[in-house]
């Protein structure tokens, strides 16, 4: 990536010399590029909220500023770049969207996330930090920036303008006002679950901002709820845990199973044990944020349940679904089981098959499959 400071090397995580999908946007360059020819003084507290794979604060490391992120993969993928570029340990402070925010902030950079509750939490968050003379600049391709996110930024910060549109991407200019009226902030967010879903019925859901379908249960999820394997699995993974809805349901039909929540989410970790706790689940449960089963011994799981995202960002893609799959019967022990629920285009038996040998229907309506793989030896 070209920046107006030298050209930096950057890449996602995990790296995969077969990705093309590359660590940095138009709208990462043009942040960088107007911060540059307009001269913003980047002293004081700078903070970077939402940076995806670390490109915004590895050209800025000389600032010392503070990266905010939900996601895992971005902030390893930070670690990552930000060692490639040779910045000293320490120069940039990695916080996730969990931790407590800094007490001040002076700069105040935003890469748009795509879910617009995310930014509504984390500007609610940030704004006590932000002061009259603060520098808010947001960031985003055109398709992101809707007019929905420029009110956010208008309700909770203050008078809120966009910039002309270059190579599809905008810029989101705000004057703090040190003294609004804001709202109270809604997250998180906690209903009751309707019938008709086995143990978790009437029970209660709690979801942090960003979480997938974080006002309601999904139409996928509902379906696997109504499909879930019996008890007397022993150790089982609820991977890609959103919200923890599927593990604790497995909990609350089986009070002698071991539970691991895990996802790349900070926020979504952070639901998944909130509903788990919510709900006073006996039994024994561990909460993880990391990369699918990374980390998990080889052979020590009897079930894992999954559904998993086809996109990463604005990008459609099933790089993260083979890496689940694969981490699956890496972790499972012979005869252990991985379930499956899935859009029926996806076409997730095929990977199934391909690596398990085997793969059963175990139900499907006009929009999604449930699927078995298990692990033969």
């Amino acid at each position: 990536m070209t920046t107006p400071w030298g050209e930096i090397e950057l890449s996602r995580f995990p790296e995969d010399p077969r990705d093309r999908l590359r660590a940095w946007d138009a709208s990462d360059a043009y942040l960088l590029r107007h911060l540059a020819e307009e001269g913003v003084p980047l002293t004081g507290s700078v903070v970077v909220l939402g940076d995806r794979w670390g490109a915004l604060v590895t050209a800025l490391a000389r600032h010392r500023p503070t990266q905010i992120t939900d996601s895992f993969l971005s902030q390893e993928a930070t670690r990552a770049n930000l060692a490639r570029a040779g910045v000293e340990p320490g120069a940039v402070r990695l916080l996730t969207t969990q931790d407590p925010p800094p007490e001040r902030v002076d700069v105040l950079l935003v890469r748009v996330p795509k879910s617009l509750a995310l930014l509504e939490d984390q500007l609610l968050r940030l704004a006590p930090a932000v002061h009259a003379d603060t520098v808010v600049v947001g960031t985003g391709m055109v398709k992101e920036i809707h007019t929905s996110t420029l009110q956010l930024f208008e309700r909770i910060l203050g008078p809120t303008r966009t910039s002309l549109a270059r190579q599809k991407a905008r810029l989101i200019f705000c004057a703090p006002d040190p003294a609004p009226a804001r709202p109270a902030n809604p997250w998180p967010y906690s209903y009751a679950l309707p019938d008709g879903l086995g143990a978790v019925s009437g029970r209660t859901v709690v979801n942090h901002a960003g979480v997938f379908c974080a006002d309601r249960l999904d139409i996928g999820t509902r379906f696997l709820l109504r499909h879930l394997p019996g008890p007397g699995a022993g150790r089982v993974v609820d991977l890609g845990c959103g919200n923890g809805v599927v593990g604790t349901a497995v909990a609350l039909a089986d009070p002698t199973a071991e539970v691991l929540f895990v996802d790349e989410s900070f926020q979504a970790v952070a639901s998944a044990e909130a509903t788990y706790k919510a709900n006073g689940v006996p039994g024994h449960a561990e909460f993880r944020v990391g990369d699918g089963l990374a980390g998990v011994a080889p052979g020590s799981v009897d079930l894992v349940l999954n559904n998993p995202p086809f996109h990463s960002h604005q990008a459609t893609s099933d790089a993260t679904a083979w890496r689940m799959f694969t981490g699956a019967l890496r972790s499972l022990r012979p005869g252990g089981e991985l379930w499956v629920i899935g859009n029926r285009h996806l076409g997730y038996h095929v990977k199934l098959r391909r690596l398990f040998g085997n793969c059963e229907l175990v139900a499907s309506d006009p929009k999604f499959v449930v699927l078995r793989a298990v692990r033969r030896g």
